[in-house]
């Protein structure tokens, strides 16, 4: 027989077990069993692509994967040299045509957002990738960040401003044909604790939340809106040089996080980021103020780390 302080133990542990189980049978479900059932041809979309912050990182993973699909890409960033430059290798390698925009999505101005949208106009465009970003140059306590009110500006502009002005420009011609889809890069940084990144983070659950109640409102029309939360990517806005299993390239990333376009609305879009981002919510639920006390300690260690290099705001 079992004490009643022993019979809430166990029945503690079979919730924690059940927990764990539905945690990893949604897991499978989303990052493998999905994908493989549920099949969206991107292709048939509509014959050209947008994809903002192109030139760099995950943006540049995301025109190649789907210039691999034949899809016309069109790029834009602010660099018109390296638009040239990946414009033209999209081209010899997979025999598609490209376009390039040179614009700077901290100009948050109606004339910046209206050029971009001249030159869009003619085009048939079935897919949007927001991925343009900007984040600290590195982590800090929101009132000693150098330069603060240009840096917090800019990630208000840049962030939050790009995806919604382009979803305002490209969603209305995807909801006349009935089809098309939107993917909003956001970051693990909106779901779980980010200290020293409190802006950026704070920018980001924007994206998250405008994503998931768009998809509410316009998913009867056809369209796909989605909403990736990356973990760490071996990008130069991350500054991790050398790749792992928890950090991977953009290409591994983006190869992932494709498949899942049609099966999850919102979705880490890489099965370890997953994992890592339901390991903090269960120590957050058991210990809020452990599970803080751990990631100030490590933001604490990559701001160490960080300010022995030169600063730099960083965009992608």
């Amino acid at each position: 027989m079992y004490s009643p302080l022993e019979k809430v133990g166990l029945l503690c542990l079979s919730v924690v077990g059940l927990q764990l189980a539905r945690s990893i049978a949604v897991a499978f479900y989303n990052h493998i069993l999905g994908p493989l059932t549920k099949n969206i041809n991107l292709k048939d979309m509509g014959s050209w692509a947008v994809v903002t912050g192109a030139t760099d990182g995950l943006g540049k993973a995301y025109a190649e994967a789907l210039a691999k699909l034949g899809i016309n890409i069109i790029l834009i960033s602010r660099d018109r040299e390296k638009l040239q430059t990946v414009a033209a290798k999209l081209e010899e390698d997979y025999q598609i045509s490209t376009k390039i925009i040179e614009a700077d999505f901290t100009d948050n101005s109606s004339e910046a957002y209206g050029k971009i949208e001249k030159d869009l106009w003619s085009l048939e465009i079935g897919i949007l990738i927001n991925n343009v970003g900007i984040s600290n140059p590195h982590p800090e306590y929101f009132l000693e960040l150098p330069h603060r009110e240009t840096v917090y500006s800019n990630i208000i502009k840049c962030n939050i401003g790009s995806v919604t002005s382009m979803t305002q420009i490209l969603l209305p011609r995807m909801v006349e044909r009935g089809r098309g889809v939107v993917v909003n890069v956001s970051s693990t940084a909106a779901t779980i604790p980010s200290p020293l990144l409190t802006v950026y983070g704070a920018s980001k659950a924007y994206i998250e939340k405008f994503s998931k109640d768009l998809a509410t409102e316009y998913s009867k029309c056809g369209v796909i809106i989605q909403c990736i939360l990356p973990g760490f990517v071996a990008t130069k806005m991350s500054k991790i040089k050398r790749a792992s299993w928890m950090a991977p390239t953009p290409e591994k990333f983006v190869k992932d996080a494709i498949r899942s376009i049609g099966v999850q609305q919102q979705t880490t879009g890489y099965l370890p980021h997953s994992l890592m981002v339901n390991v903090i919510h269960f120590i957050e639920n058991i210990s809020p103020t452990f599970m803080n006390w751990v990631i100030v300690r490590t933001m604490e260690n990559i701001r160490r780390r960080a300010l022995h290099k030169p600063e730099t705001e960083i965009c992608q």
